[in-house]
């Protein structure tokens, strides 16, 4: 439960920092988020590039990807508005924060928690890849995972939740 709440918070606090990217995303001409119920199948369709993730036992759905060609473990979460790396992982991928790019206030289960607020250059999920993606490093313990928010998941041409599958569509 604390860690539902957790990422509630994490996605409310996100909103606040969101408009900024979501500014220049859209003077980008970044495409509009789709979203369509339809079957899911077992298999990537040949005419696109698909991946389809299964629940996991946990019900969750988890994925690893790639941040800047470097493998990272994601949580998928609709409702985090940006990516979320944790301290430790953002550190592996060369990004480190000073204290003064703790400047983004957000609530979480344990309190108020400064963030940084960062653009990853790539974010890839199996063949799907999405450029100048919006991000947020958590501070050391404040996130155990890492969380594929909408500012990957809203620049994908659609994706979809049916029959226990998670269809991401680019």
């Amino acid at each position: 439960m604390r860690t539902v709440v957790t990422f509630a918070a994490l996605a409310l606090a996100a909103g606040l920092i969101v408009p900024k990217y979501a500014a220049q995303m859209h003077a980008r001409g970044a495409p509009p988020t789709l979203m369509a119920a339809r079957p899911a199948e077992t298999s990537a369709p040949a005419d696109t590039n698909s991946v389809i993730l299964p629940k996991s036992p946990d019900g969750h759905f988890h994925v690893d990807g790639r941040v800047d060609g470097r493998r990272l473990e994601f949580l998928v979460d609709t409702g985090a508005s940006v990516i979320a790396l944790n301290a430790r992982d953002a550190a592996s991928l060369g990004i480190h924060p000073s204290t003064s790019e703790y400047r983004a206030l957000v609530n979480t289960a344990n309190g108020q928690v400064r963030v940084a607020p960062v653009t990853l250059d790539r974010v890839e999920v199996g063949d799907l890849v999405v450029r100048d993606v919006p991000a947020l490093v958590m501070p050391e313990d404040a996130l155990r995972g890492n969380l594929l928010g909408m500012s990957f998941l809203s620049r994908l041409r659609h994706w979809e939740f049916t029959n226990g599958k998670l269809v991401l569509e680019q």
